[in-house]
């Protein structure tokens, strides 16, 4: 049975993040992916921002690994040129009833580290961006957008010059915890043969399935598994340039940040995400959901011609809270909760999980190669 020091299960961008760190610190690393390219899901499906740290509770991982990973990958972006545009963020109360809202980010967002947002009044705003109506607003100086699929190739790039290996279409199926290490089964999705593997690291990135593979593993205590929810959200854009050079949030809304305007790095505008519960990975965007958008759009701004939106995409979230819950932060499991020595578990990895990457990365080499650093 072949072995190696370490598996990584996933190559989205945290995977491959982690990947980086650990191939770095001399450990034999191996990407195992199901798929047939790297990022194809939570990765490479959403707003491809880098946030400030704004949203997230005092002292949560969220919050913490954010505000760390920002900067980091800023540093990252420029050093290895990956495109990137640190365009800021207006995030706007369209009433007054919405003003106090504004004043309690804010105090949240120093509380967390984040002491650059400042208060605009509704001439400042517009004076930033004509096009926007709104009371007031909170600018987000920090607030940027990369291409993630440019930064995921960087990064395995990087963890193969460190000597990494990427296997695609490589499902685990099954695993056993035994001997002080972990033993995989795994089949290849394009002609179903199956291998077994072992190894003294195991890091569960699996995104949508981290949940369901830490289950197959025998011996794995299942009282450590949370339940997951998926979190659809739908994306729309508009066929004309948007007269907007700054992304626009909205306040926050249950269970997301609202209907927010993004932009891609050639200054396509992109509405979303919507939140659509649901139990099945489909990423078809029902077209009539579109409808829903132009109301809370038109708060923000007004100018939005009927029929301008159509389809673009949509992403689906790994969330560990429901509906009508408050946001759960980020698990990070390791030995010192569920026991399993060389086993990380990375549960509920949705937003800002891109921003985080690098930061998350680290984390998880501090647990698992300690005495490599």
């Amino acid at each position: 049975m072949e072995q190696v020091d370490c598996i990584i299960a996933g190559a989205g961008v945290i995977g491959l993040a982690i990947a980086r760190g650990m191939a770095a610190q001399g450990l034999d690393t191996l990407i195992l992916e199901a798929t047939d390219a790297i990022g194809t899901e939570t990765s490479s499906r959403n707003s491809e921002v880098i946030h400030a740290g704004i949203y997230y509770p005092e002292g949560s991982l969220k919050a913490r690994l954010c505000v760390a990973g920002r900067d980091m990958i800023y540093r990252y972006a420029a050093e290895r040129s990956i495109p990137h545009r640190r365009c800021g963020k207006l995030i706007v109360a369209t009433g007054a009833a919405q003003e106090p809202v504004l004043a309690a980010i804010r105090a949240n967002a120093i509380a967390c580290g984040v002491g650059d947002l400042r208060f605009l009044s509704s001439a400042e705003a517009q004076a930033l961006e004509s096009a926007l109506h709104c009371t007031k607003a909170l600018l987000s100086p920090s607030t940027g957008i990369i291409d993630s699929h440019a930064l995921m190739l960087t990064l395995l790039g990087d963890a193969e010059e460190s000597g990494a290996m990427l296997s695609l279409n490589t499902r685990i199926v099954s695993g056993r915890i035994e001997a002080g290490q972990i033993v995989l089964q795994t089949t290849d999705t394009a002609t179903g043969e199956g291998f077994e593997i072992a190894t003294s690291r195991f890091v569960n990135a699996a995104g949508l399935g981290a949940v369901a593979l830490a289950g197959s593993l025998e011996g794995f205590d299942r009282r450590f598994l949370p339940t997951l929810r998926y979190a659809k959200g739908n994306y729309f854009s508009v066929a004309c340039r948007a007269p907007f050079l700054r992304l626009v949030y909205p306040v926050p809304e249950p269970g997301g940040l609202g209907v927010h305007l993004t932009l891609d790095l050639g200054g396509t505008a992109r509405f979303g995400p919507d939140v659509e519960w649901t139990e099945v990975l489909d990423y078809r965007v029902d077209p009539a959901r579109g409808e829903r958008f132009y109301t809370a759009i038109r708060k923000y701004w007004p100018e939005l011609a009927d029929g301008a939106l159509q389809p673009a995409y949509s992403g689906i979230r790994p969330k560990l809270s429901g509906p009508d819950e408050a946001n759960s932060d980020f698990v990070i499991q390791g030995a010192a909760t569920h026991g399993v020595a060389g086993l990380v578990n990375l549960f509920g990895i949705e937003s800002p999980g891109l921003t985080s990457s690098l930061a998350i990365a680290e984390h998880v080499t501090r647990i698992l190669a300690p005495q490599k650093r």
